[in-house]
This record gives C-alpha cells, sequence and structure tokens, in this order.
C-alpha cells in the first residue's frame, strides 16, 4: 500500500470515527433539544429564610430555575431581571427558584438581601447539580412548564428578552 492509499485510508477511518462520537455525544444544542419536556427533577431543600423548598410544590406554576453564585458576574446581570419577571408575572403563575452554588452561606444570604430576591432562594449541592446534568458553569437557568417538565436550558449569560419571550408563552399571555 503506496503512502497516499494509507493516508486516504486513516482520513476515512478518522471521518468514521469522528461521525460516531458526534452521533454518540450530541453537540450542547442537541442536548438542550433532549431534555425538552423530560420532567425536571425533584428536590427538597430548606430555604436561605428556613422555609422548605421542594420543586414539586410549584406544580401548575412555571418556574425559572436558576443556578447562580455570588461572585459570577453574569449572574449579576440576570438576576435583577428576574426579580422584575417575578414582580410582572407572579399573578399568572411565574415562579423564579434561585440555587446557590456559593460555598459560604452567608455570602448567598448577604447578596439575597443586596439584590432584593423576592423568590425562593436556596443553597445548591453536587447531587442536585448532578440531577441537572452537572452544573459546570453559571449561571445555568432551566424554564419548566406547569406539567413539571423541562422546557429549555439556558447556559451562560442570557438576553432577558429571550426568558421574557419564553415565560410569556409557557404562561399564556401574549406577546407584547
Amino acid at each position: 500500500m503506496g503512502p497516499m492509499k494509507k493516508s486516504l485510508l486513516i482520513l476515512a477511518a478518522a471521518a468514521v470515527l469522528l461521525a460516531w462520537i458526534m452521533l454518540r455525544h450530541p453537540s450542547t444544542a442537541n442536548r438542550d433539544r433532549v431534555l425538552q419536556l423530560h420532567p425536571a427533577p425533584d428536590f427538597s431543600l430548606t430555604d436561605l429564610t428556613g422555609q422548605k423548598l421542594a420543586l414539586s410544590g410549584y406544580r401548575g406554576k412555571v418556574v425559572l430555575l436558576d443556578f447562580w453564585a455570588t461572585w459570577c458576574d453574569p449572574c449579576k446581570a440576570e438576576i435583577p431581571h428576574f426579580v422584575e419577571m417575578q414582580n410582572r408575572y407572579r399573578p399568572q403563575g411565574l415562579q423564579v427558584i434561585g440555587i446557590s452554588m456559593d460555598d459560604d452561606e452567608q455570602l448567598a444570604r448577604d447578596f439575597r438581601q443586596r439584590f432584593k430576591m423576592n423568590y425562593p432562594v436556596a443553597m445548591g449541592n453536587p447531587q442536585l447539580a448532578e440531577q441537572y446534568g452537572g452544573i459546570l458553569g453559571l449561571p445555568i437557568t432551566f424554564a419548566i412548564d406547569r406539567e413539571g417538565r423541562i422546557v429549555s436550558r439556558h447556559i451562560g449569560a442570557t438576553d432577558p428578552s429571550v426568558f421574557e419571550t419564553e415565560i410569556r408563552k409557557l404562561l399564556g399571555v401574549p406577546p407584547s
């Protein structure tokens, strides 16, 4: 076998291997589609005010489940928008839930107060992060429909208009 044929054979084998890997490990966009309409994993935590917080307790509401941390600049930019959306859409059935991935609960408490977070906030843990596919970067926000199914996952800073459009659709509120 000549060097040219050998190179072509190696190239063909690499292409087949790459195609197999792509089929076995879908891209982030495809993983997001796979998550759609799958039941959101239930959890039970104690929020920062000492109240029980169970996702199943919000069945019938549209939930924005936001994983964040005090040191995360994109989180700091998104949270005021979540506060505003919670105020605006609570009567229609929206519930924002914050999950702090900080190690220090006092930092999360101070942050919650400083940002006037008007929704439940609890401390996350590795088990909860794993249930939601691994929380490797922040923020990560899940939109969950009234039946408790994950409709979308947003990784990283997301324009507030994206959340607004999604929430309005899930709540059945006409576009503005």
